[in-house]
């Protein structure tokens, strides 16, 4: 390899870094997935799990999970925790947006590369990397050259030159150079008019959020489409009463406010689609909050990209995004089907355990999935199956044969073919219930709870009650958008649920709940959420068991989650087919 020259990728955002080689074959989301206090991988299913990032040039195929991750990363970036640049295989935006603002507002530069899978390959052997203008290094000497960053050479419209002058102010002209730079990085020619926004940067993941959104709003920033709000880090009104310190609670609200200052609603959910007014099928929108993209997507039909934060305050400011991605009608075609052999009498635990599975089986492009059909999955259950395959797939949506919308327009010939049957989900089950049996926190509400799943815990809860009590030792919590609250509050559902000592909590949600409203002394978790089983244990710091919506209730009565396997998967060994026996890869035909 010593002294190859090899024309080898391009410079997505261009600068020098030197470190050693840290790589992994496996995307990452690095809101849940890293500690901004660290800089150390905390996602417990990740190959990297408790490696730090620091120093590091970081190669992985791209991102995954959470748009926060542009905020997690500004944050690691400014405090000097950062990675000390990014090499991928694959396109990749959250954590280029991130790279992009720490450039663009606050002079830190870090280098984003993208290679071909055959550099890649090469690179990650090396024990260090040199990133030099136009050349990137190894320390034998391989030497793969550089194209240099795309130039924002778009057909914009004489507003979007006026905006990119500065003739709107300096936060819009902040906003369209934000815009504009994504763009030409994902090779968009033109932008193109959304009618909404939903932005996610109003979670607190330090002080680099804040300071991003306050920057903007001091120089007069101001959305121009309707702009809903994603969960917050606190409950803002109330945060004090719960305890919440100072040193957290103040900047968690300030960063809010902020975001309402420059004519966000309030709306503090996670769960944009269970407002008033959803999104029309074809309707191009800018969402940010990666349940709620793949949810408007795959279920409504809409049209959004999974923007990072920062890139959803741009695009409601000038209410212009990159004509790129799942905008286009062809990049929202399937690259593989998944054949489902469905168990018998599955409960609602099989949703999220679904859309577990198959991101991970369609980790990296847009899947068709077959067999659900017959089950005419409910609302609920599909954006339990949205909020899941989020964690593990980094693609913006999927189709489901029968079910959403466009799937009966998509081609599906001559794809490659992956199969989940028992096997697959005894082992996915498995994976996400590694904790104890004893349980003393359930959580409920990742994504925020809707009307009828709160009627349901109500419900399931009385009915479970019936001749038992409460377990004293465990706390039972629902996070949930004040639309949902204020519904069922009419509805005499709230009464109920607190009347069984069920808290539940507005604003903040489980991905960004933290100490005293998290139950401090609180040791095992069970959750309903895929997502939250897989985000909770490097949030919380605890062991997370995962089922049903029954089961958590059990869990309450009880204080406990047996290990064995729910009654749904037990059945199914005598009458579904045996299939891989593998969610590392999954079986390809």
């Amino acid at each position: 390899m010593s002294g190859e020259r090899t024309a080898g990728g391009q410079s997505v955002v261009g600068g020098n870094a030197h470190g050693p080689v840290l790589a992994t074959t496996e995307a990452l989301s690095f809101w849940g997935g890293v500690d901004p206090a660290t800089g150390c991988v905390i996602d417990v299913h990740h190959p990297l799990h408790g490696r730090c990032l620091s120093g590091a040039i970081l190669l992985m195929p791209t991102s995954r999970g959470s748009c926060s991750g542009s905020g997690v990363l500004l944050e690691l970036i400014l405090e000097g925790r950062a990675p000390a640049a990014f090499v991928f295989r694959e396109a990749e935006d959250v954590l280029t947006l991130g790279a992009l603002v720490a450039t663009e507002m606050f002079g830190c530069v870090m280098p984003v590369v993208r290679v071909s899978a055959a550099v890649f390959e090469a690179l990650s052997q090396a024990g260090s990397l040199t990133i030099a203008g136009d050349e990137i290094r190894t320390d034998d000497n391989r030497t793969d050259v550089l194209s240099p960053p795309q130039s924002a050479a778009l057909a914009l419209t004489k507003e979007d030159q006026a905006m990119l002058d500065g003739c709107e102010g300096m936060a819009a002209q902040e906003a369209m150079r934000i815009v504009c730079a994504m763009a030409a990085q994902q090779g968009a020619d033109r932008l193109i008019d959304v009618t909404r926004s939903h932005i996610d940067g109003c979670i607190y993941a330090g002080p680099a959020n804040l300071i991003f959104a306050e920057r903007m709003a001091g120089a007069g920033a101001h959305v121009r489409i309707p702009t809903t709000m994603n969960a917050i880090s606190v409950d803002h009104d109330h945060w004090r009463e719960q305890g919440v310190p100072p040193v957290f609670g103040v900047p968690a609200q300030k960063l809010a406010d902020a975001y309402v200052r420059m004519g966000c609603r309030p709306t503090f959910t996670c769960s944009p689609y269970l407002l008033e007014g959803e999104p029309d099928e074809a309707e191009a929108i800018a969402w940010s909050e990666s349940n709620a993209v793949i949810f408007a997507n795959t279920v409504l039909g809409a049209r959004t990209a999974k923007h990072p934060d920062f890139l959803d305050l741009c695009i409601a400011m000038t209410g212009r995004a990159p004509e790129a991605g799942v905008y286009l009608e062809s990049n929202r075609q399937p690259q593989r089907v998944i054949e489902v052999t469905l168990p018998p009498e599955a409960d609602d635990a099989l949703w999220p355990l679904l859309g577990y599975l198959v991101g991970q089986a369609a980790s990296d492009c847009i899947p068709f999935v077959r067999g659900l059909a017959q089950t005419a999955p409910s609302r609920d259950d599909l954006k339990a199956m949205c909020a899941a395959f989020g964690t593990t797939s980094a693609a913006p949506m999927f189709h489901v044969e029968g079910v959403t919308p466009e799937a009966g327009k998509v081609v599906v010939e001559d794809l490659e073919i992956v199969r989940i049957g028992r096997e697959e989900m005894v082992a996915g089950w498995r994976l996400l219930n590694e904790g104890p049996e004893e349980i003393d926190l359930v959580a409920i509400g990742s994504p925020h709870a809707s009307v009828t799943e709160c009627r349901k815990l109500a419900d399931v809860l009385e009915k479970g009650l019936v001749g038992r009590h409460r377990h004293p030792g465990v706390d039972v919590i629902v996070t949930a958008g004040r639309a949902v609250i204020s519904t069922v509050r009419k509805e005499g559902v709230l009464s109920r649920l607190q009347a069984l000592d069920v808290k539940v909590f507005p604003d903040l949600c489980w991905c960004s709940i933290s100490e005293p409203v998290f139950p401090p002394s609180a040791r095992a978790v069970m959750t309903n959420s895929g997502k939250y089983a897989h985000y909770g244990p490097g949030l919380s710091g605890r062991p997370v068991r995962f089922g049903s919506l029954a089961d958590c209730v059990e869990a309450a009565l009880s204080g406990r989650m047996g290990k064995g396997l729910p009654e749904w998967l037990r059945q199914s060994e005598r009458t579904l087919p045996h299939s891989s026996g593998n969610i590392y890869p999954a079986t390809v035909q």
